[in-house]
């Protein structure tokens, strides 16, 4: 809340704000670990949840959301997701676009598929017809990709939590805007991301663990920790382990 009262008197007064350097110290309640985007990497998936089970079985484990569309597996990572209630999913962008073309395929549909959505058809054994207008063959395939998911499996995405927190960790899937308290974050901020989050820092000492933006490596820096590391192509998918005063990386190894 500091930083939004401090960004509105800067404007209203004209002033141009310096933003601190984020200073404040890691302290989520207990230990966790937060995984980046998972993207049809099932093989990835299971290679690190193992990894975890043996590293840090005491570190409650997050993920950032976006689980379908680019990799293969997309199946197999949502089924191996619902399998495990110990873990907390949140939701991504590409589930939000997964969710809009079973809602609306005619609207979505184009969209969803330029960006993954015929990988994660194809691991549900669904594809388009080669018959008929675009819209209809844009229905029959979501007609059967409804059908192959199943209503507990939409039910589990549409679901998944925007965001979740533990002491000043707040994990998200994309951004959160610095200048708004996180109770005030807008659904799409949240999923898409943010024009300031990489350029200001927040001023109420919460560090946001995030994904959606492929780094070569992980970041951790200035209140933000970055997790995605483009497991679909890299071969890399990243857990950050955070515990008061401490913060290190795991990650699977590369197979490309």
């Amino acid at each position: 809340m500091r930083g939004f009262i401090s960004s509105l008197r800067d404007r209203l007064t004209g002033r141009t704000a310096i933003a601190p350097d984020f200073d404040a110290p890691l302290a989520p309640e207990a230990p966790i670990a937060v995984i980046g985007d998972v993207h049809g990497r099932a093989d990835l998936l299971g290679q690190l949840l193992n990894r975890l089970a043996d590293e840090a079985p005491e570190h409650q484990i997050v993920l950032v959301g976006d689980y379908v569309d680019r990799g293969e597996q997309s199946r197999a990572v949502i089924e191996r997701l619902r399998a495990r209630p110990d873990l907390i999913c949140l939701k991504g962008n590409h589930e939000a676009m997964c969710l809009a073309f079973l809602g609306d395929p005619e609207k979505h549909g184009a969209r969803w598929l330029r960006n993954g959505g015929l990988q994660t058809l194809a691991s549900f054994g669904v594809g388009l017809s080669g018959q008929g207008t675009d819209v209809e063959r844009m229905t029959a395939a979501r007609d059967a990709f409804a059908e192959a998911l199943g209503a507990e499996g939409r039910a589990w995405m549409a679901a998944l939590p925007l965001q979740w927190r533990s002491g000043n960790i707040a994990v998200v899937h994309a951004a959160a805007d610095p200048a708004q308290p996180l109770q005030l974050q807008a659904e799409r901020t949240l999923l898409w991301g943010h024009p300031d989050f990489g350029s200001r820092v927040r001023e109420d000492g919460i560090w946001i663990a995030h994904g959606h933006v492929i780094h070569d490596r992980p970041v951790a820096d200035q209140g933000r920790i970055a997790t995605d590391t483009g497991a679909y192509a890299s071969g890399r998918l990243t857990a950050a382990l955070i515990a008061p005063g401490e913060l290190r990386f795991v990650q699977t190894g590369t197979d490309r």
